[in-house]
């Protein structure tokens, strides 16, 4: 995110994203305004065949569908998994093609690999590693993609947070309309094995549904559209 680091590989993270922050970026998706029951689960940095499978396995469970927010590097490698999350209806999204951080790139390369990545899963929905994006490389990729970024951050990446603080982090954030951030990848599987089951069974009691992210809802939240 421009000046704003809100998600790194430490505890210096912010579980829910302030509306003060939402509001200083405003052409960015931070959640869907709704007051329905309905919430949307995104995971970054897959697939891959450690993982993958599990999730959809546990989102088939309880008739979920997710938005994945794939690395352009795995998508390649396992076309198979890609077959399976069209088939069973989840949202592809781009997350570059070799997870790369907008900070640490000078933009032209950077704009290069946001795009492999995007034609690889043939979406221009994107979220930047990390959240990280400077204020140089906004224009350019509000002109192509929709941003998407978070109001619900589980911290399953964080090797200091617990597995019942991931499950809290998710639970006692989360409101209609949030955007939840998990991560399926090997070095968050194991509060992924713990945290995610349990969210679903825990709202779906509640009556929430697990919708994707796609074209037709981001469509009708598009900040600038709104603010027209």
């Amino acid at each position: 995110m421009p000046g704003f680091p809100i998600h790194k590989a430490s505890n210096m993270y912010l579980v829910k994203t302030p509306e003060l922050i939402q509001n200083l970026f405003p052409n960015f998706i931070w959640r869907i305004p709704t007051s329905d029951k309905r919430i949307y689960l995104t995971f970054d940095d897959g697939p891959i065949p450690e993982v993958t499978p599990w999730v959809l396995d546990e989102l088939t469970r309880y008739d979920a569908k997710a938005t994945f927010f794939c690395v352009g590097e795995n998508v390649e490698r396992y076309p198979r998994i890609i077959e399976r999350l069209r088939e069973e209806g989840h949202a592809l999204a781009s997350h570059t093609n070799n997870h790369l951080s907008g900070w640490r790139t000078e933009n032209i390369p950077y704009f290069h690999n946001v795009r492999r990545g995007a034609n690889l899963v043939k979406s221009p929905i994107f979220r930047p590693p990390y959240g990280r994006i400077k204020p140089s490389q906004v224009p350019f990729l509000m002109r192509h993609y929709r941003i998407i970024m978070w109001d619900v951050l589980s911290g399953d990446f964080d090797p200091k947070t617990t597995e019942e603080q991931c499950l809290r982090n998710v639970i006692n954030n989360t409101r209609a309309g949030s955007i939840i951030v998990f991560h399926d990848s090997i070095k968050s599987q194991h509060k992924l094995r713990y945290t995610l089951p349990r969210v679903l069974r825990h709202f779906t009691e509640e009556g929430y549904h697990f919708d994707p992210l796609t074209e037709e809802i981001l469509e009708v939240s598009d900040p600038q559209k709104q603010r027209a």
